[in-house]
């Protein structure tokens, strides 16, 4: 009662008006509050991936890093290795966990990024730059078309999170 009696007080100094109305923002608030960044694709599994020209550049999103936690070991493959869509090419070990990581694509593994053996921590402060993991060069980029986009994902992301 008191705390109310003071906000009350301090709103009739400030000039603020304390009625019940409540305005509308005008923006949207989204319960998932990863970031999801415009022009890539996604996997269910938690992947992204960033097509440019002939390769395509794969990390770990932004939301998956986030419920890892602070990431401490990555199990990266050799360049030349090839991948295939949903299976393994690695494993992120954090204080929490250890997970497989799934390709969103197939393709050639043409690079590797040796940052993360030194700064595994890249992941959570960098997920979709510093703290990329694979480039591939894809021997089918029509599998791209079944991956999500950033509002499909994001969507995704928020009914995971409502279960």
């Amino acid at each position: 009662m008191a705390l109310r009696m003071w906000a009350s007080s301090t709103a009739n100094a400030l000039r603020i008006s304390t009625t019940n109305n409540i305005i509308a923002p005008s923006f949207s608030i989204s319960r998932c509050f990863s970031t999801v960044i415009d022009g890539l694709k996604y996997a269910s599994s938690h992947e992204w991936v960033k097509h440019e020209g002939s390769v395509a550049t794969v990390g770990i999103t932004d939301h998956a890093q986030d419920h890892l936690g602070e990431v401490v070991f990555v199990d990266l493959p050799d360049i030349g290795g090839s991948v295939s869509q949903g299976s393994s090419f690695g494993a992120v070990e954090s204080v929490k966990a250890t997970s497989d990581i799934n390709c969103p694509i197939s393709g050639e593994i043409v690079e590797v990024n040796t940052k993360l053996s030194e700064t595994p921590g890249l992941i959570n402060s960098s997920p979709y730059e510093d703290g990329w993991m694979i480039k591939v060069k894809p021997s089918s980029p029509s599998e791209l078309e079944s991956l999500m986009g950033s509002k499909e994902y994001t969507k995704f992301c928020e009914e995971e999170d409502s279960h």
